[in-house]
């Protein structure tokens, strides 16, 4: 599935179809109970049809063909109203299922050869692998189920899964060992643990939750749902309040009346939309190629406080690179590069290439076939330095200072004065300091560069205009750290920074009452992933990372979490907009209705008829029919969500409350009245009047 096809209109002939077809059958009322306010909204409906066959049922007086008409009109427009808040919702979940019938294509039942213990071969349907299983796999042949590479290194194409062309590199061992079924091997080959069961794998789990099958409603969905019922008890307590005291006061109104002016009360708008806002947000999160586990992970994005980020990868691009060579003492320039370059032939690493690369442009010498057929000395983690060891006794190393420095003193060589100085310059500017030596002689320093992506800090910008900090963690110096922190702009920083201070990084803003979001791919980050508020794993990365994390980027992209902030930013934004849309509207429905059932018994209630509504009857219908359309007409919106601009909470507030409250008020009178000069010639034409 490619980036375009991600991108898909709002809505298809196909999502129409199914949408209008699923608007009828959620008319159930085992299903419409789930949504309180619309299943009033149905009471209404059934009661108005009923009275519509009888219209003198509960005690209605006048003429009975007009109230049949009336009531009827009602009965129409309280259907159409709960079609349309069906409709929404079924737009929402057909953009999910399509998405999903594109991931089930790339989902097929392949052959694996399973190698046994004894190291025998047999061929089984992908659907037939069990959890443990290791199978190979060669070039031109797909992956048939999740695993982690245990042997091998090759090119893989996820390009079915995450849209990007370029193969992948996957490998034993590190954090890039994870692979996913339905990708394609390209090149050499890979023999795979199997780490999912049939129907378990993320490619299923992924195509749940587009489809909305594993959609649960989450906290902040349910509070709101809570406060909807709540405003509708209320509404409906006085509105019952109500019919005695218009009897009282020598006022008759139909049940249908009642029973419009409850549905224009409660928030039927937002009742209606709630659903697929929710839904939609999911969609969004997962058209950017991203998985969330759930709804919740997805709202708890738009409430982050504190981001915590690796540096490498994430802040910058991680591939140390050889910037300049840096003589200490009285060696010379050209001396340090020919020994530099000379020890770097055989280094495959990024530094290593760097290093012969830069050498080869200042025309350096260290190029010889002594060199190439030296014994090559890799890096370890607990010698700290690579280097090589010449036929003629001769020892060239480079390497952390302090271990150059302990090896010189060892041998009893002499430290140049200016080395500290040197190395804690190149420090000072964000770079990594590669000290070289000859046998028990340092010639000087390789100034490793990381290069910070660019555009970082107008992004970290945004997210402070957003009230949310950010913290690097950084396995570098503090010099180091300070130097990348203050190019990138981010808040602060945790250098020399382990696993565990991941950890107690997240719980001491969580101490705080802030929520955090991390990034990570390793093993290590695994415990991080899984205290974090929300956790977002690469999916090169391993798979406990992605166990523990409750989101999971395609992209395997770590910068992306900053996008994924702002959609859940969006995703609340858009339900707190329209729920103030919802609730402002009521303020037009009642100067549209009030006045209308009480004028002809009380003549001074005119005064509230301030949009001069034409009669009573066309009033009551017009503020029905503006409750019923305003809701597809706010669907688009609720599909692709308020547009979201980074501003603190009060800003954000005071914007949401003159756009949408203010709008919330001033579009119903608009929208009531156009309505009514409309349908008033048709409602005297058809005779209804009072």
């Amino acid at each position: 599935m490619s980036k375009q096809e991600k991108q898909t209109k709002f809505i298809t002939r196909d999502i129409l179809k199914d949408a209008l077809i699923g608007s009828v059958k959620k008319l159930n009322p085992a299903y419409m109970i789930k949504n309180p306010v619309m299943f009033v909204v149905e009471i209404g409906f059934f009661i108005s049809l009923i009275l519509t066959i009888f219209p003198t049922l509960f005690g209605d007086i006048g003429d009975v063909s007009h109230l049949r008409l009336y009531n009827g009109i009602v009965a129409v427009i309280l259907l159409i109203t709960v079609l349309f808040a069906n409709f929404a919702e079924s737009v929402a979940e057909g953009r999910g299922r399509a998405q999903a019938e594109s991931l089930k294509k790339t989902k097929k039942d392949t052959q694996a050869r399973v190698i046994r213990a004894d190291g025998s071969e047999e061929t089984l349907s992908s659907n037939e692998l069990k959890k443990g299983d290791i199978v190979f796999v060669k070039a031109g042949e797909m992956i048939p189920n999740d695993g982690e590479v245990i042997e091998g290194i090759a090119s893989v194409d996820e390009s079915a899964i995450t849209g990007e062309s370029a193969p992948v590199v996957r490998e034993a061992g590190g954090d890039f060992a994870s692979v996913t079924g339905g990708t394609t091997v390209v090149s050499d080959w890979l023999k795979i643990r199997i780490t999912a069961d049939p129907g378990e794998s993320f490619l299923d789990k992924m195509i749940k939750l587009v489809e909305g099958a594993s959609r649960q409603k989450t906290p902040n969905e349910v509070a709101l749902t809570t406060l909807l019922v709540g405003l509708t008890i209320i509404f409906l307590l006085v509105i019952v309040t109500l019919y005695p005291l218009a009897g009282y006061s020598g006022v008759q109104i139909p049940i249908s009346t009642m029973i419009a002016l409850a549905v224009c009360l409660i928030p039927t708008t937002i009742g209606a939309l709630l659903s697929a806002i929710g839904i939609a947000g999911m969609d969004r999160v997962t058209r950017f190629n991203v998985i969330a586990m759930s709804g919740k992970a997805v709202e708890a994005c738009g409430d982050v406080n504190t981001m915590i980020l690796d540096k490498t990868g994430t802040i910058t691009y991680g591939n140390r690179l050889a910037a300049d060579f840096i003589p200490v003492g009285v060696e010379s320039k050209n001396d340090l590069t020919d020994y530099a370059v000379m020890c770097s032939i055989n280094d495959e690493t990024p530094e290593g290439k760097s290093t012969v690369e830069l050498g080869k442009q200042l025309n350096t010498k260290g190029i010889t076939e002594e060199a190439k057929n030296a014994e090559f000395i890799e890096f370890s983690a607990q010698t700290r330095m690579s280097g090589i060891d010449l036929p003629d006794g001769t020892t060239i190393r480079k390497g952390a200072s302090d271990a150059i420095i302990d090896r010189v003193k060892k041998m009893g060589g002499v430290i140049p004065r200016d080395l500290e100085e040197t190395v804690n310059n190149v420090a000072a500017l964000g770079g990594t300091p590669l000290v070289v030596c000859v046998n028990e002689r340092i010639y000087g320093v390789i100034y490793l560069k990381d290069t910070v992506k660019p555009g970082l800090v107008e992004r970290f910008d945004r997210l402070r205009q957003m009230g949310i900090k950010t913290v690097m963690c950084t396995g570098d110096n503090p010099l180091t750290a300070a130097t990348i922190a203050k190019e990138a702009g981010v808040d602060s920083f945790i250098a020399e920074c382990k696993p565990e201070d991941k950890i107690e990084a997240i719980k001491k803003e969580q101490a705080e009452g802030k929520l955090v979001a991390m990034t990570g791919d390793g093993t290590n980050d695994a415990p991080a992933l899984a205290q974090a508020d929300v956790g977002l794993a690469m999916n090169s990365g391993t798979t406990a990372a992605k166990e523990a994390a409750n989101m999971v980027d395609l992209d395997s992209n770590p910068t992306k979490i900053l996008e994924v902030v702002e959609i859940g930013k969006q995703l609340l934004i858009t339900r707190g907009a329209l729920t103030t849309f919802s609730i402002a509207n009521d303020i037009a429905k009642y100067f549209a209705i009030i006045p209308a059932m009480f004028t002809l018994a009380i003549p001074q209630m005119q005064i509230l008829n301030i949009m001069h509504l034409s009669t009573p009857y066309s009033a009551i219908l017009s503020a029905l029919i503006f409750n019923a359309v305003i809701i597809p007409l706010l669907i688009p919106l609720a599909m692709r969500g308020v547009k979201y601009k980074p501003m603190k909470s009060e800003s954000m507030l005071l914007r949401n409350i003159l756009i949408y409250g203010l709008g919330g008020v001033i579009v119903p009178f608009i929208g009531i009245k156009l309505i009514d000069l409309i349908i008033a010639p048709l409602v005297m034409a058809i005779g209804l009047g009072i």
